[in-house]
Formats: structure tokens, sequence, C-alpha cells
């Protein structure tokens, strides 16, 4: 595909031709929905989990029994949504009953904590990739990527 792109400045009819950029892909809408739903059911196991009556428990129930529950038939259950994202549903059910059990202190302190984690291996695959140590401390950490 061209684009035709006209010069302001010059009011004849030349052209000047270029390639359009190539098309970035598109995100995928039910891997969008899956994230929501997951997130969503973790955020009321956290928030409802001490409710003992009215919508606040209900809401609880409903994640509580969507995450435990081992159901393939519906395209958005627990199960599918973590083959969606390749990932183990057993892993990522105990880590959000572990989560949901937490007060808010200990929870957000695990989420830095992890957080700080990641940060410590990329700055160690950063620092590994460059050929030698003695230089890499020399050179702005750019010219290591």
């Amino acid at each position: 595909m061209n684009i035709i792109l006209r010069d302001p400045i010059d009011d004849t009819d030349s052209a000047y031709f270029m390639d359009a950029p190539a098309e970035l892909p598109r995100p995928k809408p039910e891997k969008d929905l899956a994230a929501g739903v997951l997130k969503q059911a973790a955020r009321d196991l956290r928030r409802y989990r001490a409710a003992t009556k009215g919508a606040k428990r209900e809401l609880y129930l409903d994640a509580y029994n969507w995450i435990t529950d081992y159901d393939f038939s519906w395209p958005y259950s627990f199960v599918n949504v973590c083959e969606l994202f390749d990932v183990c549903p057993e892993i990522i059910r105990a880590e959000l009953l572990s989560d949901a059990s937490l007060g808010p202190l200990r929870y957000w302190t695990r989420r830095v904590d992890r957080l700080s984690k990641k940060l410590k291996s990329s700055f160690a695959r950063v620092f590994a990739s460059c050929p030698d140590s003695e230089v890499a401390e020399t050179r702005p950490l750019a010219s290591c990527i």
C-alpha cells in the first residue's frame, strides 16, 4: 500500500510516495476479557473475604467457586483462562487463594517483593549480556543492550 503525501508549500500536483508502516498486531479481545475476568476474581477474593452476608458475600463465593472449579465447558472458566495464558491452573489457584488470605499490608508487601525480584533479574540479564564486565563499568548501560 502506498500513501501519497502532498507538499503543502508547492501547489502543483507533485506527490511523494512512501511505503505505509507495517501494521502492528491487533490485540486479541478474548485475551483482554480473560485477563479482566481473572483480575476481577482476584480482586473480589481479596476485597470480600471477610464478608458474612449480602451481595459482598455472594461476590466472594462466586469468585472462590470460579477459581476452585474444574469446569472446561465454559470458554472463560478458570482452567480455560489459565490455558489461554499458558499457565498452570494449580499454581495460579494457590497464589490467588494465598493472596486472598493476607491482610492489606502483607498483600502489598508480597507484591512489592515480587516486583523487586523481577527488577533484580532484569538488571542481572542486562549486565550478563555485556561482553566484558570491566568495560561494562565504564560504559553507559545503553551500550550493553
